[in-house]
């Protein structure tokens, strides 16, 4: 069965589309993972507007992927902030691989805002491919094969 003929419902990529891809998502992720995560540090930082984040922080809470947690100021009212969940950390693989991606080809002639580096060596970290054996595996060397999903496009 040829890619074509597929029924892409189901597909993993454009579900998690669904759920990341749109305007704001990514940003607000960042925002988060670099430790901006209350309400008016994200909006003033992102220039976003207030009913904008609202939407995408209800939405991005609605999957699991941030959750609220209340703090208290001395002598201030409780608010809120937002964290990662781990279904929210386990997205850093992709942010970091599209931050790669973003340094490779978009990063001003001085270089990117940030680098990812190893606490223990200083060396900078990159994504990879790496199979279930520990092997590091070249892109070209990427083989797709239908999973226990796949099934036929029904027909028009």
């Amino acid at each position: 069965m040829d890619y074509a003929s597929l029924d892409t419902s189901n597909c993993s990529v454009g579900r998690a589309v669904g759920v990341v891809g749109q305007p704001w998502v990514i940003l607000i992720l960042r925002e988060v993972s670099n430790g901006l995560r209350r309400f008016s540090e994200m909006q003033d930082h992102l220039g976003v507007s207030r009913s904008v984040l609202a939407e995408r922080l209800e939405h991005l809470v609605g999957h699991g992927i941030l959750e609220l947690r209340e703090y208290r100021e001395p002598g201030r009212r409780r608010r809120s902030e937002y964290h990662l969940t781990q279904k929210g950390r386990d997205l850093y693989p992709a942010l970091t691989a599209l931050r790669e991606w973003g340094d490779k080809y978009l990063a001003d002639p001085e270089g990117p805002l940030m680098e990812l580096t190893h606490h223990g060596c200083g060396a900078h970290v990159h994504t990879a491919f790496v199979c279930d054996a520990g092997h590091t595996v070249p892109a070209e060397e990427l083989q797709r094969r239908l999973g226990p999903g796949a099934r036929p496009r029904a027909a028009a």
